[in-house]
């Protein structure tokens, strides 16, 4: 695996609170990562080592293969998810001394600036003090100044906090722009819904520990259950009901649907897709057959409830 960023057995501890507990991952390069985990598992002390906020007790972190120092902090952006912008400043004033912390010129900073606000449309907000602007419009203004010296590694703790649902999509649509282009993505959120469409990698951290690590795919077939839903429009129900419970687990489910079918839950119990169908087209119509993929929510909740 090509890895942008390797953290290798990273302890953190404050006082006798183990906060992170041996704890490695590997961030495959140009991928968006979805770093998962309950409110006070571990993430943000992950995160703000990375950032070189805070340090570990013991372990390792290496950018492209470097040790993690100082001169690395214009290859990573960070938006936290509480935001960091002085309130009494104006935007356009605070956004340029933001960027040259980073180490762009004033020149390059006010090109990528110019850049950034006509592409979100808010050249007006130039001269705007952060105070006089909604959170929405805040979270752009704090989204422009993390992407703008254009870092190879993007990390996001909850970056739709604050947004309505256009703007929301507005940013993920950037995000993923900016990862087509090459950017390596951390993305920490509890809105599952955008791991499932954002993410091809992930890890869950509980408890200071990391439970899941891998491809979202791999992770999914890990935790299939070889169930499927199934509707069908049969005559005679008691008969097809004696076929299913003679070779499989039957239950009863719930799905949307325009027919008023008989609605199953089916386990396979090791047995091919295609003996499931036979005996239902011969006992009716079906009208709906679908394995029942685990989401990355049902992933979450059933790790997290049983570890």
């Amino acid at each position: 695996m090509d890895a942008i960023l390797e953290v290798k057995d990273v302890v953190k501890t404050y006082g006798d609170y183990t906060a992170l507990n041996s704890v490695s991952l590997q961030i495959p390069r140009g991928c968006i990562f979805g770093l998962l985990g309950p409110n006070g598992a571990g993430k943000t002390s992950l995160i703000r080592i990375i950032n070189q906020i805070t340090l570990p007790n013991s372990g390792q972190i290496l950018l492209d293969g470097e040790t993690l120092s100082p001169k690395h902090v214009i290859d990573i952006g960070y938006m936290p998810e509480e935001r960091g912008l002085y309130k009494t400043m104006k935007v356009g004033e605070q956004a340029l001394y933001l960027a040259q912390l980073k180490g762009l010129s004033k020149e390059e900073a006010k090109k990528q600036l110019k850049y950034w606000f006509e592409k979100l449309h808010i050249e007006s907000w130039w001269d705007k003090k952060i105070q006089e602007l909604s959170k929405g419009m805040a979270q752009k203004i704090q989204f422009v100044v993390t992407v703008l010296h254009q870092p190879k590694l993007l990390i996001l703790d909850e970056p739709f906090s604050g947004f309505d649902p256009v703007n929301a999509n507005l940013i993920k649509d950037e995000i993923l722009e900016l990862n087509r282009k090459g950017t390596t993505i951390i993305f920490s959120t509890h809105r599952m819904e955008s791991v499932e469409e954002m993410c091809d990698h992930i890890a869950l951290i509980h408890k200071s520990n990391k439970l899941i690590e891998g491809k979202v795919q791999d992770v999914k077939i890990a935790h299939r259950t070889h169930a499927y839903e199934v509707g069908i429009l049969s005559s005679n129900v008691e008969r097809l009901m004696v076929d299913l419970t003679q070779k499989f687990q039957v239950g009863q489910t719930d799905f949307k649907s325009l027919n008023d079918e008989l609605k199953l839950e089916i386990q396979l119990d090791g047995k091919m897709p295609n003996e499931l169908l036979n005996v239902l087209t011969q006992n009716g119509q079906v009208t709906h057959f679908v394995e029942k993929v685990p989401s990355i929510n049902d992933i979450f909740i059933k790790t997290v409830s049983t570890n």
